[in-house]
Formats: C-alpha cells, structure tokens, sequence
C-alpha cells in the first residue's frame, strides 16, 4: 500500500492543473448554511492557491433537491462540486423527489453542528429524562418546536421520542421560523422544549434566558458543559453535517483531483482559520467512509422520517 500510495504522489500536481477553474453548486438561495460552505470553499481554494477560479451558483428550491437534481441530470464534463448537507437526505422523501444523494459522488464530509434541546430556565424540566417521562405520561403536554417539517430540527425530536420508548406519532410538534421567532416563544412557556444549531442558543444559555438539557453530540463537547443524550439514557445522536458532492459523471481523474484538492484544504491554516471564526465543528471525512456515512443515514433518516408520516 505504502507504495501504491507514493506512486500516486508525482501525479497530484498534474491532477491540480487539472482545476484550472472548479464551480460550487450551492443548492439553496445565498446566506444560508449551503450557501455559506460554498463561499467558505471558494475562498479557501483560492487563498490557497488550489484552483485558478471559482464559480458559486446558488440553485434553490424543493429543500435543496432541484440544485441536486441539476447536478445530477447536467452534461457538463467540467470539474463541479455541489454542496450537501443532512436535510438532502430527507428533502427528495418529503418531496417526492426522483433524485438522492445515492446519485451524486461524494468528495468529503467537512463541517456541522450538534444540536441540544433546551427549555425555558424557569421550566420544572431539568433533564431528557424529565422531558421523555412527562412525554410519556402526556404527550400532549409537550410541545416540541424547531424548525420545517423533515428538517434536522424535527427529525431529532423524533429520535429522542423513539429512542426512549414513545410513539412519535404522538409529538406535537410545532415548525416555526427562525430562531428569532422560536427562541421568545420558549422563553414564555408557550413551546415546552425547542432545539436548534447550538451557536445560535449559546448566548441565551450564557444569558441563563434558557437551559440546555441535553446535546446530540456522540460524546461532550470540549469546553460545552451540556450532558449528552446517551449520557442520560437516550441512545439518539444527530448531527447538522455539511460536505462536497461531485456529479455522477465526474472522470475518474476529476474526482481524484477535487479529493487532493479538498484534502489540502482542510490541513490549510486558512480553513482551520475559518472553522474557529465561524464555530463550525471540524468533521472532515474522505471520500469512501463518507460514502458509507451517507448510506447509513439515507437509511436511518429515512425510516424515522415515514414514522413521522413524512415519508
């Protein structure tokens, strides 16, 4: 192996010189987390000097599955990376969309976020298991609030529900729009326990307006005192994952050049620069376990999702 892989050296600048100019597809409109990654990556690749030029093309619609779609059905030979994320595992299921993620070639896994769920600070829920016991005693106390139907947001609350024993069609969940509009809606008991990205909540936990009970993460965090689900019981972890696709008919030699070109990115003091300043949690997975990450999530995501009459 070892000098499998040292023949292959000589050949990355030639592969290099192959990403003369490289477009990002992101699959949503601009200033959202897709559409954020995109520029992240242009910037990098080009403050590196990995690529002569980078196009960003935002293509919304359909919870990203028509930029999926483009990418998917496109003809173009050119070296492309797409922009994917947790919600195109369940986006082309709630929509009904012909086209999956299982389409596309994966390049890597770079970025995300763990989600908690928190309560009012006032709330006599100090725990996960105090929210799954008063769930299970009546469900219909519990309001559960987070974002779109399918969406990261609701697919953990009905992981929770399901790994601690309830019945998810029994969730009364509540989509609500940002975290402008939810948070207030916590705050005053009229949600009983919302979840979200945690860098949007942080200051309001900081503040003591709110009170985490519980992360999605499969360990603690560093320097995040919030107990896990797992820790209280729960065996349910979620992640909000962002990474690069490249079209199904992306060459050989293209796919090999976007793989050297992204993992150069990731060791770059550039994007390790651009992770601290944005707090995106470093989750950097090559091409082959990403593959594999997917398929195990298009089918865990999916199966919670028809549980949730989404599917």
């Amino acid at each position: 192996m070892a000098a499998a892989s040292a023949s292959l050296l000589p050949a990355l600048p030639a592969w290099a010189q192959q990403l003369g100019s490289v477009k990002i597809v992101a699959p949503a409109g601009p200033g959202g987390g897709y559409d954020q990654l995109a520029r992240a990556v242009q910037e990098v690749l080009m403050s590196e000097k990995l690529v002569t030029s980078v196009q960003v093309q935002n293509v919304p619609g359909a919870g990203g599955t028509i930029g999926l779609a483009q990418v998917i059905n496109s003809k173009e030979r050119d070296p492309s990376l797409m922009v994917a994320g947790f919600g195109l595992v369940g986006a082309p299921v709630i929509n009904k969309s012909p086209v999956t993620l299982e389409q596309v070639t994966p390049i890597a896994r770079l970025q995300g976020e763990y989600q908690p769920l928190f309560v009012a600070a006032e709330s006599p829920i100090k725990s996960v298991t105090d929210l799954v016991n008063r769930f299970k005693q009546d469900p219909g106390s519990v309001t559960w609030g987070g974002f779109a139907h399918g969406s990261p947001d609701h697919v953990l609350c009905g992981l929770v529900v399901k790994a601690s024993g309830g019945d998810v069609k029994k969730m009364n969940y509540i989509p609500v729009g940002t975290g402008g509009e939810m948070l207030p809606l916590v705050m005053n008991g009229k949600i009983t326990v919302a979840t979200g990205g945690l860098n949007e909540v942080a200051g309001q936990f900081k503040a003591g307006k709110l009170r985490p009970i519980g992360i999605s993460s499969p360990e603690r965090l560093p320097g995040i005192d919030i107990p896990t689900f797992r820790e209280q019981g729960v065996d349910a972890t979620l992640v909000n994952w962002r990474g690069l696709m490249a079209s199904p008919n992306a060459s050989a030699e293209d796919k090999q050049a976007l793989e050297a070109a992204v993992a150069k990115l990731v060791q770059s003091p550039s994007w390790k620069k651009l992770l601290q300043e944005r707090e995106w949690v470093d989750l950097y997975m090559p091409s082959a376990p990403f593959g594999d990450f997917i398929k195990e999530e298009q089918a865990r995501i999916t199966a919670i999702l028809k549980e949730l009459g989404l599917g």
